[in-house]
């Protein structure tokens, strides 16, 4: 991964504010970032420090009030909100804390259908979803509902849907903020390889420092800023 590559996510002073009876609460005063493909980078703050806003800006779910988002490298500050949402759909992926799946389908057909929204064939989106789910250590539990699946299964069925669409992107909130530490810690290492397979970017909000310390550089907020850690 080279200097030159062009980065998957630039956050290039980025201001966000919110209405605050007569005021503002400003919660990012400026944050300068930038991930490159195939990098891992842990989001380590204390609650109520803006990591969730942070996540929500860097998205496209929230526009930033000042400063420039850019998302391999095509700048969206200008764009609509169609053209938002298209960038979104396409160029980047969502894992929360709680998997979010859909309870009456089973782990492919979650996998399936935002593939399907995109526009590929039942058949081809099958196909990626079975190899994406074997890759992730979940070959036998295709047919499996949510309800019949163990925590760290579920969230693994979440990260397949969420690379389905071949993002730029992944943005992650506590993806293992559910889990036992020695789920959490095999989850997280099929994530990691994952990242490394796909050459995606990823940013990763997270509270648990053995898990930050597996990626390729930390990165806090103080005073509405990013700062890098050692």
């Amino acid at each position: 991964m080279g200097e030159g590559t062009e980065p998957a996510l630039r956050l290039s002073g980025v201001v966000r504010r919110y209405r605050e009876g007569d005021g503002h609460l400003e919660i990012l005063r400026g944050v300068d970032l930038a991930i490159r493909p195939g990098e891992m980078v842990a989001l380590v703050a204390p609650s109520g420090a803006g990591k969730s806003t942070l996540l929500h800006v860097a998205g496209l779910l929230e526009r930033p009030d000042g400063g420039e988002v850019t998302i391999g490298g095509r700048a969206t500050a200008g764009l609509g909100d169609p053209e938002r949402t298209r960038l979104r759909r396409e160029e980047i992926g969502f894992v929360y804390q709680f998997h979010y799946l859909l309870p009456e389908f089973s782990a492919l057909e979650n996998v399936v259908i935002p593939q399907m929204i995109r526009g590929l064939s039942r058949r081809q989106a099958r196909d990626r979803a079975a190899e994406l789910l074997s890759f992730l250590g979940l070959k036998e539990r295709l047919v499996h509902r949510p309800a019949e699946l163990s925590g760290g299964e579920q969230q693994r069925v979440a990260i397949a849907r969420a690379v389905a669409n071949a993002p730029r992107l992944l943005l992650a909130d506590e993806p293992t903020g559910n889990l036992d530490p020695q789920t959490s810690s095999h989850v997280f290492a099929t994530l990691i390889s994952l990242v490394r397979a796909s050459g995606l970017a990823a940013l990763v909000a997270t509270h648990n420092l053995e898990l930050a310390g597996r990626m390729d550089r930390r990165v806090t907020l103080q005073d509405g800023r990013a700062v890098e850690l050692a």
